[in-house]
């Protein structure tokens, strides 16, 4: 264990900034549900934008982009696609706007805009809450052992167990850790809501900053050239084929069996799947998590937009310097038994053993307070959408809608509570973090599709057809890692996508059209593109002064070019710290390029309001 008192010090002393900070804010926070909920919309979009960066920053998903790092090399850059990553793109173009105009508190209350409260139309609002619950609960399991699997590593059980009055079997050592940290994040984001989750991510992405450069460095200091990396053929190319050729069994037989467990052969039509279901998901808008509630909290519609610009800007460059940065040390000491008997064959692993082997004490200490502050910052804005989900939408609107602030601040402390000891359970239950990973984002994210597409850009689409869409790709979500047991979610996203389609055309068919006058106040106020012309000729009999957005084309080139930009600023510092020099200015000029077009075809037309 290198981990050192002064580490400890350091630790603490983030600790207690990060309780202030929450204790300093309570009051603010206590005026209103919408200063609780969304820091009572009155926070700089540039701020919004760093904090909703450093949730993103989680450790669960670092562990996991440093292990594919290793084994994929420069071509793991595509494999956060998965999520997908390029979804920020979407809504910096044009979904943030759209959402923003709203003036919703929560994903749900933005079914009642969009679908209204009549007739039915409340099945959509039901169904996105227990979605966005599902959804909130399995992303803070799968911080919670994430960052349990991240702890023991520097600090071994047996050095706490001689204090600790009760026993915890084996295998369970990372989930104790989790359990303990939860809590804590849990105390300082019920204290202070939004508010004192976005000036702690401030402080974490200080931090974080200064860790991945420094990481960086050591890297780039200790690799002479990037041929001294024990690496298979392909490794530092950042395209690909049909497969992925990358032949790890001389040199590391666990990476071998790695790349066959993961099952992403042949690359090239895994990739074309990835993608597809990529677009989708980012046509669909965010999922109703943490990300949405940062935009709710902007002031505009355009610092709304601003705000998903500035993620990609702060999040992309730093992650990946410090990605890089720590798989390079992986790979020149692996051999090494500090690295090689920690890691085995669980990959996961790699972060914690580079860092406990390979970092000094003080600066050990800064690297955990950033991977444990991502952590809280994931779990903190997760568990703040979650409570504005069960406050806004069940008891304010089912159990008691006239109840005083005084009643909404105790059931947002009882809720915050509840949601802690379920979101522990399931962490408990959770086998690692690929596993969960992969099936929220392949599996659950699949039936969350269909629906929110639909809902932006078809006015046919109702409230039933919402329902019954969620409904079918939910329970498939639920029922297809039965039934195809030890397959990989992506590849029956098609079938659980195909399913909620159905569900969601055959039920909107099934039920009346919503109410025009709904449809018309909300095609009015949010303008999208699409299959809007019923609604438009009715607006532009009562308004012929109304202006249609005819943006689809200029959208979708701005998405295109923003997701070359995206790709580029990624892996400008993959190839910065590999010492390759060329690819490094290559990849800056296509950034550069990208977002002068950019300036001038989307920053230029942004509204001003």
């Amino acid at each position: 264990m290198n981990i050192r008192a002064i580490d400890f010090l350091v630790i603490f002393l983030y600790l207690a900034t990060v309780l202030l900070i929450g204790f300093y804010l309570k009051r603010q926070a206590a005026k209103s549900k919408n200063d609780y909920l969304l820091g009572g919309k009155s926070m700089p979009f540039w701020m919004l934008g760093i904090s909703n960066a450093s949730g993103m920053f989680d450790l669960s998903g670092t562990a996991w982009m440093v292990a594919i790092m290793v084994v994929y090399g420069v071509k793991s850059i595509w494999l956060p696609w998965l999520w997908p990553v390029f979804n920020q793109i979407f809504m910096m173009v044009y979904l943030s706007m759209w959402l923003r105009r709203s003036n919703a508190a929560t994903g749900a209350e933005w079914m009642l805009f969009r679908f209204g409260d009549r007739h039915g139309a409340g099945l959509s609002h039901k169904i996105i809450i227990v979605f966005a619950l599902l959804s909130c609960l399995s992303f803070m399991a799968y911080g919670f052992i994430g960052l349990g699997k991240f702890i023991e590593i520097f600090i071994p059980w047996q050095v706490v167990a001689p204090f600790v009055p009760f026993d915890v079997p084996a295998g369970y050592t990372a989930h104790c850790y989790g359990v303990l940290f939860t809590i804590f994040t849990a105390c300082y984001a019920l204290l202070g809501g939004m508010k004192s989750i976005v000036w702690a991510d401030m402080l974490h992405y200080l931090i974080m900053m200064i860790v991945c450069i420094a990481v960086a460095a050591m890297a780039y200091s200790a690799l002479p050239d990037a041929g001294h990396l024990h690496v298979p053929t392909g490794w530092t190319d950042l395209f690909f084929g049909k497969d992925l050729d990358l032949d790890w069994t001389k040199r590391l037989p666990a990476a071998a069996e790695k790349l066959k467990k993961d099952n992403f052969t042949p690359f090239g039509y895994f990739f074309a799947l990835m993608a597809a279901k990529g677009i989708l998901a980012s046509l669909a808008g965010p999922a109703p998590n943490y990300d949405m509630q940062k935009i709710l909290s902007t002031r505009s519609p355009r610092e709304a937009a601003l705000m998903s610009m500035i993620v990609n800007i702060v999040l992309l460059p730093t992650r990946y310097l410090f990605i890089t940065g720590v798989a390079v040390l992986a790979l020149l000491y692996f051999n090494e038994p500090g690295i090689a008997n920690a890691v085995h064959t669980d990959f996961e692993k790699v972060l914690p053993a580079v860092l406990n082997n390979h970092i000094p004490s003080g600066l050990l200490g800064l690297v955990l307070i950033g991977l444990m502050g991502a952590f809280m910052g994931t779990f903190a804005g997760t568990f703040n959408a979650a409570q504005a989900y069960f406050v806004n939408d069940i008891y304010l609107r089912s159990v008691n809608p006239g109840a005083g602030n005084r009643e909404i601040t105790r059931v947002t402390y009882i809720s915050g509570v509840v949601i802690v000891c379920v979101s522990i359970l399931l962490g408990l239950l959770a086998r690692d973090v690929n596993s969960i990973l992969q099936w929220i984002v392949s599996a659950l994210y699949g039936g969350y599709i269909a629906s929110n597409v639909l809902k932006w850009y078809w006015w046919r689409f109702n409230s039933s057809g919402f329902f019954w869409g969620m409904l079918a790709g939910i329970v498939c979500a639920l029922v297809c890692p039965h039934v195809f047991e030890g397959t990989l979610p992506l590849r029956y996203f098609p079938l659980i996508l195909g399913i909620s389609v159905a569900g969601a055309i055959a039920g909107s068919f099934a039920a009346k059209p919503t109410e025009m006058e709904v449809l018309k106040k909300f095609y009015r106020t949010v303008n999208p593109w699409g299959f809007w012309a019923p609604v438009r000729e009715e607006v532009q009999k009562d308004e012929p002064s109304f202006v249609p957005n005819r943006q689809f084309s200029q959208d979708l080139f701005n998405v295109m070019i923003g997701i070359v930009a995206q790709t580029a600023i990624t892996v400008a510092p993959v190839f910065l710290i590999l010492k390759l020099p060329s690819e490094t200015a290559i990849a800056t000029i296509v950034f550069l390029g990208c977002s002068a077009i950019l300036w001038k075809t989307w920053y230029r037309r942004l509204p001003q309001e």
